[in-house]
């Protein structure tokens, strides 16, 4: 009565699989025997320079740079005022359903707001006094209010 097929292809796979694990433990002992041990902690040491590049040399004290943490700001820096408390200028451009526009100052800059920043129903052509403050995308105009005309 004659083999089966498979028994054979089974040998094939299982000698395949031998020979792998046979490989593999002939390259862990030549790492094992070609592992260097016993580096300084001098040897180990990478350092840093003044270029932010890793280097086997430790940096020269004398470029040695201080800084104040109080000096260091991490994300967005806060609302600030600018120097002018009260600007003037005229609103250019007003988009209503969306509900923001841009003010011309007397200088010629153009300053983001939204409708949110008026005291007033806005209308293109108006005359405005505002406060510039800088936001995270920019300056904007806050306190929109329609200028007082001078008597």
């Amino acid at each position: 009565m004659a083999k089966h097929k498979d028994s054979f292809n089974k040998r094939e796979k299982e000698k395949q699989r031998q020979k792998e694990k046979q490989g593999k433990r002939e390259k862990m002992e030549e790492r094992k025997a070609n592992q260097v041990k016993g580096k300084s902690l001098d040897e180990m040491m990478a350092y840093i320079d003044e270029d932010g590049n890793i280097s086997s040399t430790p940096p020269d004290p004398e470029k040695k740079k201080v800084f104040n943490a109080e000096d260091i700001e991490i994300g967005v820096p806060k609302l600030q005022e600018i120097d002018e408390p009260l600007n003037e200028g005229k609103i250019e451009y007003f988009n209503a359903s969306k509900g923001f526009g841009f003010i011309m100052q007397n200088n010629g800059a153009k300053i983001f707001f939204h409708i949110n920043q008026a005291t007033y129903p806005v209308q293109e052509g108006d005359l405005v006094n505002f406060t510039v403050e800088r936001g995270p995308r920019g300056l904007n105009a806050v306190g929109v209010a329609k200028k007082v005309a001078n008597s």
